[in-house]
């Protein structure tokens, strides 16, 4: 029996990246800043000490490393590469949809990229709209690719070493607000479902299908509408590609009652997949009418003030699980005073022990 014990996200992820570059000396891990002092959170931190010849910083240059780790994904290597920021990718999509993506298929199925590429999102610490975004949907919409987004340590772990011996590209997306948050992780080797949801809290009244980030606003949410005598369903996704569809319209067959929340966008979002999935699978069960709880269709800002009217909290959860069931306006806005934020902790980090962007 594994021991059990409770570590950091950030620490789960570094014991995936030690386990697998110790495993397989096929495994490499580069990105800019691996071998930095803070190793992106602390994930990668001393490891180049460790594998001084397969832990490697990269130029400003993405799209030709990005070519560089498919090419030596196809000759058989498995290459982990690291954005610090989602937004940094996009100056390698063209090797990540056309090579990566495709590779699989155009050869008949006879060569693999077991690449994996690791993207943080998330905002916080004055970000701004060029490194801050939360791009999710664009890499989920490609076919060959597939997109996970753990939320507790156990899953990070679990999943990201599924995720290098998988045999596909897959792209990793860790929030950076997650790094922080404690779970109990078994020690040692073990992988995670790619394709799998998880039902994370029980209820009756109504589903929350969340991703990322999300699921722990959800959770808050859930904490204090269950004071309400509320129970809802909360969904971790884990995976947004492929979607554990099975898993979602059963819990909406059960409760009736559907909220998306996801980290990106509100058109043509994540969340908007969800409403389709149970609005073509699950419509003779639905109740009301489902809701989605996204970002705003805006850039986003940098200023914390600004922030806190643009990322939703678990209040905005909590009005719309409360709307969705007919509470009236007054009843509403008493839970809603009780429970908001008191503003000691600024918008912009998730707590007090958040200690800066990378």
């Amino acid at each position: 029996m594994r021991k059990k014990r409770e570590i950091t996200y950030a620490a789960a992820i570094h014991e995936a990246i030690d386990l697998c570059l110790e495993k397989d000396p096929r495994v490499f891990i580069i990105g800019e800043g691996v071998p930095d002092p803070k190793g992106i959170f602390g994930t990668t931190l001393g490891l180049s000490v460790k594998y001084p010849s397969r832990v490697l910083d990269m130029p400003v240059s993405e799209n030709a490393v990005t070519g560089v780790c498919i090419g030596a994904a196809i000759t058989g290597l498995r290459p982990i590469m690291t954005h610090q920021r989602v937004d940094f990718s996009l100056l390698s999509v063209d090797q990540i949809i056309n090579n990566a993506a495709k590779w699989h298929y155009m050869f008949g199925g006879k060569v693999s990229v077991p690449l994996v590429i690791r993207m943080l999102i998330g905002r916080g610490w004055g970000q701004g709209a060029q490194h801050s975004q939360s791009l999710q949907a664009l890499f989920a919409h490609i076919p060959g690719l597939k997109v996970v987004m753990p939320v507790f340590p156990h899953d990070a772990k679990g999943m990201l070493i599924a995720a290098v011996f998988d045999g596909n590209p897959v792209i990793f997306i860790e929030h950076r607000w997650l790094h922080s948050v404690v779970g109990e992780v078994p020690e040692g080797f073990y992988k995670e479902d790619l394709c799998r949801a998880k039902i994370v809290k029980k209820g009756k009244d109504l589903t929350i299908v969340a991703t990322s980030y999300m699921v722990i606003e959800s959770l808050k949410a859930a904490e204090i509408l269950t004071k309400e005598k509320i129970a809802v369903e909360v969904v971790d996704t884990r995976s947004i590609k492929p979607i554990d569809e099975r898993t979602i319209v059963a819990s909406v067959g059960k409760t009736g009652r559907l909220i998306a929340a996801d980290t990106g966008y509100e058109t043509l979002g994540f969340a908007s997949e969800v409403i389709s999935i149970a609005s073509q699978k699950a419509f003779g069960k639905l109740k009301r009418s489902p809701r989605k709880i996204t970002l705003p269709n805006l850039p986003t800002p940098t200023g914390w003030k600004a922030a806190e009217r643009y990322y939703p909290t678990y209040i905005d959860i909590v009005k719309s699980v409360l709307e969705m069931l007919d509470i009236s306006k007054k009843r509403i806005q008493n839970i809603i005073d009780r429970n908001k934020p008191d503003g000691k902790i600024r918008s912009d980090v998730p707590d007090s022990s958040f200690s800066g962007p990378f």
